[in-house]
């Protein structure tokens, strides 16, 4: 009995430690908006760290959510965020060809089939990635067409 009462008090203060809510980020992962203004409103907030954890040679940044923040999409517990937006500064350039012109998104922890399926549910067109086991990518790219020559 007395190890049932501890572990319910390790429990409760497990419980009580974490953010009372979660930042629910299913609306901008419509992909209806440009990376800057994603990654600009979430530092904003200061839900996620102002500078990347981790920059691809793709140029893709990784931005960790701030400490005690608690990220979700489309129900998944969201582990890093990411983007890039070509010519702007908040974005570190990586050392190979950029992925897009802007792209963003999110890393949670999922299968990718049940993320897919909550993401096509919620009525995102997002591209839905495999990363590894349990780790999938929500990602919107957003690829500006090039300019028509003009006589």
């Amino acid at each position: 009995m007395k190890s049932l009462a501890i572990a319910a008090l390790i429990f409760a203060g497990v419980a009580l430690s974490r953010p009372a809510f979660a930042v629910a980020l299913d609306d901008p992962l419509h992909c209806d908006r440009p990376a800057h203004d994603f990654i600009g409103a979430l530092e904003e907030k200061g839900l996620i760290d102002r500078h990347p954890s981790r920059v691809e040679a793709n140029s893709i940044n990784a931005f960790d959510p701030a400490h005690g923040v608690d990220l979700t999409a489309f129900g998944f517990r969201v582990f890093a965020i990411v983007g890039f937006q070509k010519g702007d500064p908040m974005f570190r350039m990586g050392d190979g060809t950029p992925l897009a012109d802007s792209a963003y998104g999110a890393v949670v922890l999922g299968s990718t089939e049940s993320v897919k399926s909550a993401v096509r549910s919620g009525g995102s067109t997002a591209i839905v990635h495999h990363v590894a086991p349990f780790v999938t990518a929500i990602f919107c790219r957003l690829d500006k067409p090039a300019p028509a020559d003009r006589p």
